[in-house]
């Protein structure tokens, strides 16, 4: 079984809150181990000699079942012990930075090509080669350089009320901008990574003078003031207070998947569009992982990339989380198989973190709180 050796359910903030966290940890945590670069701890806590048995540290802020299950799996093949650090990305992120060459963490875990980059560009990330990585995951998927590897895929639709909104009133991102969807959007904040990349990607692709004009555009188009998660848009929607939202598409599917009545009234009085199918395609956003500069185990880190992308890791992904997986002819999801086929954006998703300090001036200049 993984070992998770903490988790974070508040926000710290710094390094109090860091401090005042890491004293309530009742377990030995990773930073415990020996002065050996070699010993690290067991699932049970006990200090274990990694090269005899191997221990692979993992940080990361997802928190989904399909993930420990994988992470099992590849424990029983292997007999390499996952040690599993969960949090949020940010102060996951400041933690390794702070630790420096001190880290137990071998290998991060995030959503999103922006948290990614956030790592990247803080120089915690080591180059990785595999022959299996790179035949397996298309090259907009992952870093050019192999700094990280997206392992499954998003994509940033519109969900709208079915008894307000038809399909053929749809059609771009772009479009909702235009002046007949004057009070009838909602999306979250633009401090929202989701929405970051969106735009790092605009940007990319149409350049920064019409993404700040669709920014714009879309602000003056709000029906209210940006709150809440992808989940509340979606709830928005289906209570009248909105007509169309940009949201991830796993949120609706997770309402579709529910045995909770009120999930299952959201999901029908709403649908989803994949926009801009006639130039660009959907925007795409990964999950990925990448090694880490002062990994201890960088060879276990590159087996468990190269399980995780074989077709039966996918398909645990597809089917736990809702997600595409980046592997072709990998089985979808029923739920999300029944969306039908799309054409997804293929701008390299690497380039969004590089547009990020642009993103933040624009969303400031248009006023999207």
């Amino acid at each position: 079984m993984i070992s998770q050796l903490y988790r974070w359910g508040i926000v710290v903030t710094g390094v109090v809150g860091l401090s005042l966290w890491m004293s309530s940890c009742s377990q030995k945590s990773p930073d415990s181990a020996a002065t050996n670069p070699a010993e690290t701890t067991s699932a049970e806590g006990t200090p274990v000699d990694s090269q005899t048995n191997p221990v692979l540290n993992i940080y990361s802020d997802r928190h989904y079942a399909a993930d420990n299950t994988l992470y099992d799996r590849f424990s029983a093949d292997t007999g390499i012990q996952i040690n599993l650090v969960e949090g949020k990305s940010d102060e996951l992120l400041e933690r390794i930075a702070a630790d420096s060459d001190r880290t137990p963490a071998d290998l991060l875990m995030t959503s999103d090509a922006g948290r990614l980059w956030r790592a990247e560009d803080a120089g915690l990330l080591q180059p990785t080669q595999s022959a299996t990585l790179e035949s397996s995951i298309p090259a907009p998927l992952r870093h050019p350089e192999g700094l990280w590897f997206g392992l499954t895929q998003r994509v940033r639709v519109l969900v709208y009320n079915k008894e307000a909104v038809k399909p053929t009133d749809l059609s771009t991102y772009e479009a909702l901008a235009e002046p007949q969807w004057k009070g009838r959007v909602c999306i979250r904040s633009s401090g929202n990574v989701y929405n970051q990349s969106l735009l790092g990607s605009m940007i990319e692709s149409v350049g920064l003078e019409k993404t700040e004009a669709w920014a714009k555009g879309l602000v003056a188009n709000f029906a209210r003031e940006p709150e809440g998660g992808d989940t509340d848009q979606i709830k928005a929607v289906a209570a009248g207070q909105c007509d169309v939202a940009i949201v991830n598409h796993y949120y609706w599917a997770r309402l579709a998947k529910s045995d909770q009545p009120e999930d299952k009234e959201i999901s029908a009085k709403t649908a989803l569009f994949f926009p801009n199918q006639s130039d660009r395609g959907t925007h795409v956003n990964i999950s990925g992982a990448g090694v880490l500069v002062n990994a201890k185990n960088p060879e276990a880190a590159v087996k468990l990339l190269d399980f995780l992308v074989s077709p039966e890791s996918q398909k645990v992904f597809a089917e736990g989380n809702n997600e595409y997986p980046v592997v072709a002819g990998v089985e979808l999801d029923p739920v999300v198989a029944a969306l039908g086929q799309a054409k997804f954006d293929e701008v390299n998703v690497a380039t969004y973190g590089p547009n990020n300090a642009e993103v933040v001036k624009l969303v400031d200049r248009v006023g999207w709180k």
